[in-house]
């Protein structure tokens, strides 16, 4: 049985919104990759139920009904229904907060892989999906870890285009972008044509490819309310997109976190570093973009 699962950070390479729904919701087409980087959650036998954050960003998290670790373990505690084993769960917490990198859904997706193996081993994949739908927009999407497309309201999955493996630099000026507070600026503004999807491709054979379709079908409908409350994220995208490896540079989900796309590991490692040593105060990180990374 395995006793902790990796989280991986999700990346929006695009993300069209349509305006609100009569519920509320913002019906969303979005193209979801996962990093090589991101949070752990472990599982411990313990004599009570728990839940613990440690990590850079631990202090951060809520460790009540509020985080979504704690959720995603209360829903299936509920779905199994009867008496199951206490236990404890610790989430090592890497990823910045609020930065537009799923970072909440998919810790909650790796703490219901480690519970279903602990408790529930022949519990349907479909019956897990459904638990982790239930925590959020993100939430199925977040589960696996591999890439796909998410429509609706993050609920509708399908494969992703054939893609190949994708070097990047992932940076966050270390502010928080509340998605609500995004969406509110989105709505407030012009909206564009909605959520429809850009013509998708068979496949594409090269980064430089790549690029070309992000840059000429696709954009992030939150990146310019997201700037507009927070000039830091501009000055994120404004420092990668003048630096010579970046091919692309866009914000991923509402932020604050953007990411460069680079030619390959090499040139994304030498980004990563200048980043560093030019903007210390900031998080940078160098990755790949794909999955299911373990």
């Amino acid at each position: 049985m395995r006793l902790d699962a990796f989280a991986p950070a999700k990346v929006n390479l695009f993300l069209h919104v349509g305006g609100p729904d009569a519920a509320g919701y913002h019906p969303i087409s979005s193209l979801m990759l996962f990093a090589d980087v991101g949070d752990r959650v472990r599982l411990q036998a313990a004599d009570a139920p728990g839940f613990e954050a440690t990590g850079r960003f631990g202090g951060q998290i809520p460790l009540d009904g509020g985080n979504l670790v704690v959720r995603a373990a209360n829903a299936l505690r509920d779905r199994l229904g009867g008496p199951v084993p206490p236990f404890r769960l610790i989430l090592d917490k890497a990823l910045p907060i609020a930065a537009g990198l799923g970072g909440g859904s998919s810790d909650a997706g790796a703490a219901l892989r480690l519970l279903r193996e602990a408790l529930a081993p022949d519990l349907p994949d479909g019956d897990l999906e459904a638990v982790a739908a239930s925590l959020g927009a993100d939430g199925a999407a977040c589960l696996w870890g591999a890439p796909v497309m998410a429509q609706g309201r993050g609920e509708r999955l399908s494969p992703a285009p054939a893609l190949p493996e994708l070097h990047a630099v992932l940076v966050n000026p270390l502010v928080p972008s509340p998605t609500g507070a995004v969406y509110r600026a989105y709505d407030a503004a012009v909206a564009p044509d909605g959520e429809a999807p850009p013509p998708l491709p068979d496949g594409l054979a090269s980064i430089e490819e790549v690029c070309a379709w992000l840059a000429g079908f696709t954009r992030n409908d939150l990146q310019a309310p997201a700037v507009t409350l927070e000039p830091r994220i501009g000055q994120v995208l404004d420092l990668l997109a003048g630096e010579p490896e970046t091919l692309l540079a866009r914000m991923s989900g509402s932020g604050a976190t953007c990411f460069a796309l680079c030619a390959g590991d090499i040139e994304a490692e030498g980004l990563a570093e200048r980043i560093e040593r030019m903007r210390p105060d900031w998080w940078v990180r160098r990755c790949r973009l794909g999955g299911p990374f373990a």
